[in-house]
Parts: structure tokens; C-alpha cells; sequence
């Protein structure tokens, strides 16, 4: 892995390389082992690349790399697994190439067959730049899920062919560069409190988007970029799926993800995984053990707070294995440590909390490998998420109730205010009162009110309602919001699996595991990712994911062959941390600065009413809202850091920022 930026500007404008240097600097957390400029002052192009070094460790894999015929320049961040095989065909029709790194065949590639022909043929977790000095043109990709991060954006102030176009794989990059004044995108705001991340193409700021998954934009000084899909999850999902012969899926499954990670065991760096012993991170050190002429590293960490410990499962699974395995238990003053550093490590507000988790395993696995394997993904793509069952279980329920009737429990519900149903089941004896009530009973009003099961789906993935928090913004709806995937994709269990492989996916666990890792230097690789995996699992009918009320049914035959099922077999626990009651403990002093109403109204983004409203809720313990309230903590920690308190770049509510007129095709 690496880190990637550069900008083109119009011609007669300079293209200094101490600016791309000073870009590259930034990213220096993702390329410690060395870094690299080009630039051709007099057409205005400058590429900065910092280097982590995982395949050909020699001076011939450095970047930015010039194709043999010098007409191509390219900045690459990421692994082609499948480089041994296009190197091959490159050599067979005489290219002879200097080098044994992925990144030389890359770019030869691309001048022998062009770059679009290129793309649709690779295997691997990309984002790069290239440019094209006989055709003035610059392409950016993207790999298909979006495991690498790319953002984009104009600089200069003018339109047209007055503008110039930056890039880089982290907005810190950006931030360098003179050409561009970042501020605050209050509709990219009101999205990220509602979902917990900002949600791609945008970004929190003002005139900078993220290139989506799978996209590759292309771009000549004078023009206005142009975006197109060169693999289309939209277009896999609503191909219906085949029935299969479970034995025969089951082998399949497995030759395809043996295939996937014996391509990702290459480096010329010590290499392990990330071991949580659940089913997707077993099944990946299974299959690496498999392939293995001696003991995996497995690498996986453990909290001393009961309810949140996976370690002892791993330690099991890696013993059953024979894994080479070390863990780490983390007291709480360690994983709390991290908190000050997270606006830095995600440049752009990120409130999803086992962030604090995946930086602490990261961090203890570099200090034995450079390269680790993981199991991201598998929730996705063979339907392990709770709330799948749970969503398509109340959707069944709800189409047997008339609307009349649900309208009428839902206003039933929903009247007496969360505090108010709180306090009359107080008055009830210990034994029989719920926890949360008032929070459970909105909940399900909500429920009821919802005008079909998108709604219902939407609203299981939302903290905030935006327009309750956020001053003066106009959130964007995206896909979530369109109508016409249902029409496409009409099986509702399949079409909560594909909304997630295109938001949830990149934009939370992806955009997680990359800044967590890159942070200490860390490759970290997705082979559950594999888009012919993915491809594959798209393709099969629900018998073959959900079985029983449990989801992952196929996944699980195969780890089953390598790991006997008691090992694997308990209640999904995720990745998390004590949050709740570090927030009531000891994180109080450092949340009530950041919460504090007088501050919060001065800055007039943030309505302090509901803020400070739910806050004292949580300190009471009658509810509790961690995850809502660390969203905005998060968000509150990002602005000072990147803002400043105070700022005047606040933003008002505006249009989609201008990076976001590209046509997607």
C-alpha cells in the first residue's frame, strides 16, 4: 500500500515539485519506506507518491513510474494479485520489463491495451492516477468495492478551463494545496450524523468528492471530467439468482476464495492476518493455513471488560489451526489514548467506534508483519448482519397488519414523548420493567409509520434525524432513497445485502480498516473482497446464505471443513468497545467540553437542544445513546482539529459540491 497525489493545472500555470512533495509529506503514515515526485512544469502536471514497499523491494518498483515508451505516468496505490498472469501475456507479445513489481506491469498494460481494457482485467484493491502526455489527459480508478480510498477535486476559482484538478488518497493531501479552501459541506454534515460516515461522493467539505467504487474519471485541461462505471454492482445484483446443488456450491466457494487468498499469501514482506475467531477471520487464516508450508502469523486482540473479549475465541481457533498466534489485552487507559489522535488518523468526521479497536490490533500486527489478511466483507456479502433477519422478519409481520390500523398504533406510540413512556413504566416493579422503554416504543412506532420495508431498512441504519440537529442543511438522498431499486432488485433480503456492498461496505468498514492500517504502516488485505467472490455470492439464492435464522450458511460448510463448528458457533459480539459507560466514566470531561451548549450555539451548526437533551439522558442512565452522542463528539473533536472552534468556514447549506457534475455513467 501506498499513498498517491499529484494535481494538473492549465497550461502556463506552474507545477512546482516541492507543492507534491509537501502533498506526499502528508500521506508519509502510508509510504514509510520512500517517496517520489514527477512533474512537467511546462504542461502543469505533478504526481507525489510515498511508498510502502510489499512487492520487488528494489529501487525498480519506486513511483511515479513512466511506461517504457515514456508517453504514460503513473502514481499507484494498492496490490494486482493477478500482475504474474498479465506479466506473462505482456512478455508473450514481446514487452520486456525491467522490474518484477505489480506496478511496472500496471502501467505497461495500459500503454500496450489501453487503460479501460486494462481495468476490467485486474484483481486486486487499487486507486491510481494516470497521465496521458500525448493526449493531455488524466484517468483516476478506483478499485470495484472501493477498499482504496481516492478523492478529488478543482482547483482554482474559476470555471472551465480556468480550473485544474488535485487528487490524493487522503483529504490531508488536499489540504496543501493553495488552490483550494476547504469548508464545511453542512448537507455532507447532516448525512454522516444520520449514518455515521459520510456517505460517498461526498465528502465533508465543500468542492471535494470521493471517486465511487468501481469508477474511473477522465479528465483533459479545458473539459469537465467525465465519470463512468467500469464494474457495476447494480447490474450483478439485479440479475436474479440461479438455485445451486449445496454440494457443489459449497465446493466452489471454496476453490474461489482458496484462489483469492493463496493471490494475497504474495509479498516480499512478512505476512499474517487478523484473527477475531468468528467466521469470516477463521476462514481466512483457515485457507492461509492451508496453503502454508509453515504456522500462519494470526494476530488478534482482547478487552478486559466483560462482554466485549474475543480473544479466548481466537486463541482457540488459531490453536485448532496450529496458527503462529499472538494477542494483546488492552486495558482501558490504552484503547482510550486513541481517542485524541482519531480526527487526525480519519481526516473527515468517523463515528463508528470499533475504529478504536481496529487502530490497537493494526498497531500490535506491524510490529511483526507488514502485510495483513482480514475477513471484512463476509457480513455483506453472505448475509451475517443481525438486522437482515431482523428487518426482513418485520417486514413479513407488517404486511399482515392493515395500514389503517398501524397508522393509528403508530400516533398511539409515538405521542407521549421517550421521557414521558420512561417514566410510567418506572412506576412498575423491577422485574417487569424494560430497559429503554420510551427508546423501544418510538422505535417501533417508527416501525409502523414507515411507508414500506426501504423505509424501515433506512431507519435501522440511522443515529440522528438530521433535519432534528443540523441548522440550516439539505441532506442529500442517494441510493438509500431510490425508489427504483426495489424495482430492480425486488427480493428485499438481497436488496438490504446490495445497499450495504455499496454504502456500508466502502464507506464505514473499508474507510475503517484503511485509515486504521495505514496509520502504522500496515497493508491490510480483503480476499472475501475478491470482486469474482463477490460476483459469486451475488448469484446465490437465500436457501444458500440463510438458513435456520442464521445467515452465512455456505461460508460456514466451508470453515466447517477446516474448523470444527463448536469453535465458531456463538453469538455475534462485533468489534466493539465499552462505549456507554466510558462516556458516563471516565471520557465524561473530555465529552461535556465538546458538548457544551454555549459553545455549541456560538458555533451555529449544531442545534445544542437535542445534543445536550440526550447527553443528559445518558449520564443519567435511563438511556443509553453512545453511538449518537460519539457521532457528534467525533464531529465536534474533527472541527477543532481541521477548522478550528469557532471557524468561520462553516458553511451555509448549498448545492452538491462541484467535483459532483461529472456524468456517472
Amino acid at each position: 500500500m501506498c499513498g498517491i497525489c499529484g494535481f494538473v493545472e492549465p497550461s502556463g500555470r506552474r507545477a512546482p515539485a516541492s507543492l507534491v512533495r509537501a502533498m506526499a509529506d502528508a500521506l508519509a503514515h502510508r509510504g514509510p519506506d520512500g517517496d517520489g515526485v514527477w512533474t512537467d512544469e511546462e504542461a502543469g502536471v505533478a504526481f507525489g507518491h510515498r511508498r510502502l514497499a510489499i512487492v520487488d523491494l528494489s529501487p525498480l518498483g519506486r513511483q511515479p513510474m513512466e511506461s517504457a515508451d515514456g508517453r504514460l505516468v503513473l502514481t499507484f496505490n494498492g496490490e494486482i494479485y493477478n500482475y504474474r498472469d498479465l506479466r506473462a501475456e505482456l512478455e508473450a507479445g514481446g514487452i520486456r520489463l525491467r522490474g518484477q513489481s505489480d506496478t511496472e506491469v500496471l502501467v505497461e498494460a495500459c500503454a500496450a491495451w489501453g487503460v479501460g481494457p486494462t481495468v476490467r482485467r485486474l484483481i486486486g484493491i487499487f486507486a491510481f492516477a494516470l497521465w496521458d502526455k500525448a493526449a493531455r489527459r488524466l484517468t483516476l480508478v478506483r478499485d470495484q468495492l472501493g477498499v482504496k480510498p481516492l478523492y478529488w477535486g478543482r482547483t482554482g476559482s474559476g470555471a472551465g478551463a480556468g480550473e485544474g484538478v488535485m487528487f490524493a488518497s487522503e483529504l490531508k493531501a488536499l489540504r496543501v494545496h493553495p488552490g483550494w479552501s476547504p469548508e464545511l459541506d453542512r448537507g455532507a454534515l447532516a448525512s454522516y450524523l444520520r449514518f455515521s460516515y459520510v456517505p460517498a461522493p461526498h465528502t465533508i467539505y465543500r468542492g471535494v468528492a470521493k471517486l465511487p467504487a468501481g469508477s474511473m474519471l477522465t479528465w483533459e485541461p479545458g473539459t469537465e471530467p467525465r465519470t463512468e462505471r467500469y464494474w457495476d454492482m447494480r447490474a450483478i445484483a439485479r440479475v436474479p439468482p440461479r438455485e445451486r446443488d449445496p454440494a457443489s456450491a459449497i465446493d466452489a466457494l471454496e476453490a474461489l476464495l482458496g484462489d483469492a487468498v493463496g493471490r494475497q499469501m504474495v509479498a516480499d514482506v512478512p505476512l499474517g492476518a487478523f484473527l477475531s475467531g468468528g467466521i469470516d477471520s477463521s476462514t481466512v487464516a483457515a485457507l492461509m493455513q492451508a496453503r502454508s508450508g509453515r504456522p500462519v502469523r494470526t494476530f488478534s486482540i482482547g478487552f478486559d471488560a466483560a462482554g466485549y473479549d474475543e480473544a479466548v475465541h481466537a486463541k482457540a481457533v488459531a490453536g485448532h489451526l496450529g496458527t503462529d498466534h499472538a494477542e494483546l489485552y488492552v486495558g482501558r487507559d490504552h484503547a482510550r489514548d486513541v481517542i485524541p489522535r482519531l480526527p487526525d488518523l480519519f481526516d473527515e468526521p468517523f463515528a463508528d467506534s470499533s475504529q478504536i479497536p481496529t487502530y490497537l490490533v493494526s498497531e500490535m500486527t506491524r510490529r511483526h508483519v507488514t502485510v495483513a489478511l482480514s475477513g471484512d466483507g463476509g457480513d455483506e456479502l453472505f448475509a451475517g448482519y443481525h438486522r437482515y433477519l431482523w428487518a426482513d422478519a418485520a417486514r413479513r409481520r407488517l404486511d399482515r397488519l392493515p395500514r389503517s390500523l398501524r397508522g393509528v398504533a403508530a400516533a398511539a406510540l409515538s405521542g407521549p414523548s421517550e421521557s414521558a413512556w420512561d417514566r410510567g413504566f418506572g412506576l412498575l416493579p423491577r422485574a417487569f420493567r424494560p430497559d429503554r422503554a420510551g427508546d423501544r416504543l418510538h422505535k417501533l412506532a417508527a416501525l409502523l409509520a414507515a411507508s414500506g420495508p426501504d423505509e424501515v431498512y433506512r431507519g435501522l441504519l440511522s443515529h440522528w434525524d438530521p433535519a432534528e440537529i443540523v441548522r440550516g442543511a439539505d441532506e442529500p438522498r442517494g441510493i438509500l432513497w431510490d425508489g427504483s431499486v426495489a424495482g430492480e432488485i425486488p427480493d428485499f433480503l438481497r436488496r438490504m445485502q446490495f445497499l450495504d456492498t455499496v454504502t456500508y461496505l466502502p464507506d464505514d468498514i473499508l474507510a475503517k480498516v484503511d485509515r486504521a492500517s495505514m496509520a502504522v504502516g500496515l497493508e491490510a488485505r480483503v480476499p472475501l473482497l475478491d470482486h469474482r467472490v463477490v460476483e459469486f455470492a451475488a448469484g446465490l439464492p437465500a436457501s444458500l446464505k440463510v438458513r435456520d435464522g442464521q445467515g452465512k450458511w455456505l461460508l460456514r460448510q466451508v470453515l466447517y471443513r477446516h474448523v470444527p463448528r463448536e469453535l465458531v458457533e456463538r453469538p455475534k459480539m462485533g468489534f466493539s468497545v465499552p462505549l456507554g459507560d466510558w462516556l458516563r466514566g471516565p471520557l465524561r470531561d473530555w465529552a461535556e467540553d465538546l458538548l457544551d451548549g454555549r459553545r455549541l450555539d456560538e458555533d451555529v451548526v449544531l442545534d445544542p437542544g437535542p445534543v445536550r437533551r440526550r447527553w443528559a439522558e445518558h449520564l443519567s442512565g435511563t438511556h443509553d445513546h453512545g453511538d449518537r452522542l460519539w457521532g457528534v463528539l467525533m464531529f465536534q473533536a474533527w472541527r477543532r482539529r481541521w477548522l478550528g472552534p469557532g471557524s468561520d468556514r462553516a458553511g451555509e447549506a448549498d448545492p452538491a459540491p462541484r467535483p459532483h457534475r461529472a456524468a456517472v455513467g
